[in-house]
């Protein structure tokens, strides 16, 4: 019997337009070195963001059967993605629905035993190799031509690696789970002389996958706690010599950076369910809207509490931010980062709509937050990526102070989500009425508290 052979495999796929001219690219790589031992590319035609990456797949396994032909049973392939979609319905956690993903699946499955793969997903900053070989063959095909390996920069390009088990060093903005959570894990690890084997520590910005993901609804369009531990002393004094458990050894932090997140009133769109970002005409609140500002302004001003205000740049945000700052004689400032999606071509339509005139992008754009919606839309991963950017310029410069950001659904969901490390699919999991009030706290060493969810209290 023959020593078991261990590879990884690295695959993406891209289409460009979705569909549109399509490609794919997997590296193989050694393990223990990280060195690529085969790389492989095509440019495929007109095909979707899925197909592709399924096409990846097939060529990454079917490469690494081919180095090691003799290897049978043996052979151990670990296959690194970022597609959520594929990893989870080749892992058999989400269930294969569209036609054109069936046969793909069965033809990757048949590569190798079932029982020799794994998969894993992996951020696409991760997943580059691949991702730069997916776009090479993207290239050639726009140029007439294939992919040739003598020809490929991929492996030049892609960042240096040393051995691709060993995981990397815990980092992140502040508030998103996997950075603060584990950097308090390890001093409290430090101060008990231990390890805490207890919370394994996730690979940053990979969802926590020891509660399965389960698969993606149909949402309505335009809908997405504990207080934190207190920080303080206790008043029982420990046993000299004790090792250093609790809150209680925790250094002060100080007061967090306290955002109030509160979605706009509604527009004539919002009781339609209407998709409404920031690619559409930009509506003013509606009657009900206006009502609903001031009731917040008047719940804002009895509490006293709020210090900034900080306003999406859309007209509904900018009415509503305006009510409550004429009630406590504060200044709005705008941060072009909280404005709503780009929903492209199905800006103003209604969920049944987008399902009736753009089914297959609609499929797409559930099951993957890198999609974007037709006609040039933002994916989620796009807006998570600017929403995160302006969590950090507010945090940093109102530290300690308690602002209010007026903004839209996906903004606070976002907001949410990242607090809470949750993955991208919670998006669809939570709900989201008109001007309704949610609370993040951020501290010092990165930790998120979320407060408040969805209070809708001050309009009753």
């Amino acid at each position: 019997m023959s020593a078991a052979r261990q590879v990884v495999v690295e695959a993406d796929g891209g289409s460009r337009g979705n569909p549109g001219p399509a490609g794919y690219g997997a590296v193989v790589i050694d393990p223990a070195t990280g060195e690529p031992l085969a790389e492989t590319a095509e440019y495929i035609g007109v095909a979707t963001n899925n197909v592709a990456e399924y096409r990846g797949l097939i060529a990454g396994l079917t490469a690494a059967k081919a180095l090691f032909p003799d290897a049978g049973d043996a052979l151990r392939v670990h296959v690194r993605m970022d597609s959520k979609l594929v990893v989870e319905q080749m892992s058999g956690r989400w269930k294969i629905k569209h036609p054109d993903m069936k046969p793909l699946a069965a033809r990757a499955a048949a590569v190798l035993p079932p029982s020799s793969v794994t998969y894993e997903w992996i951020p696409r900053a991760q997943n580059k190799h691949a991702d730069r070989l997916a776009n090479e063959a993207m290239d050639a095909g726009r140029d007439g031509r294939q992919w040739e390996a003598s020809a490929s920069t991929a492996s030049l390009d892609a960042p240096a690696r040393g051995s691709v088990s060993t995981p990397p060093p815990v980092q992140g903005p502040p508030g998103d789970q996997a950075a603060g959570a584990a950097r308090a894990r390890t001093a409290l690890a430090a101060a008990r002389g231990a390890a805490d084997t207890l919370f394994p520590v996730p690979e940053p910005g990979v969802p926590d996958t020891t509660v399965p993901a389960a698969p993606v609804s149909a949402p309505a369009p335009g809908h997405p706690a504990e207080t934190a531990p207190e920080k303080a002393g206790s008043s029982q004094q420990q046993p000299a010599g004790a090792p250093l458990t609790g809150w209680g050894s925790a250094p002060d932090l100080g007061a967090p950076a306290t955002l109030v997140l509160l979605r706009h009133g509604e527009t004539a769109l919002t009781p339609e369910k209407r998709f409404s970002g920031s690619g559409g005409t930009d509506p003013e609140l509606s009657a009900t809207g206006r009502g609903q500002a001031e009731r917040a302004a008047e719940h804002f001003a009895a509490l006293g509490t709020v210090q900034e205000i900080v306003s999406s740049p859309l007209r509904r945000c900018r009415e509503t931010a305006a009510a409550v700052a004429g009630r406590l004689g504060l200044d709005v400032r705008i941060d072009e980062g909280l404005r709503e999606t780009d929903f492209g071509a199905w800006e103003g339509l209604t969920f049944g709509e987008v399902r009736e005139r753009y089914a297959f992008d609609l499929t797409a754009w559930l099951a993957s937050p890198d999609t974007a919606p037709t006609g040039g839309g933002e994916s989620f991963a796009e807006v998570a990526g600017r929403v995160a950017a302006a969590r950090d310029r507010i945090v940093a410069r109102y530290a300690g102070r308690t602002v209010l950001l007026v903004t839209h659904v996906t903004p606070i969901k976002t907001l949410v989500r990242l607090a809470l490390g949750a993955p991208p699919e919670a998006l669809f999991r939570m709900e989201l009425s008109a001007a309704s009030i949610s609370t993040v706290a951020y501290y010092g060493d990165g930790n998120a508290s979320v407060r408040l969810l969805n209070d809708t209290s001050h309009l009753r």
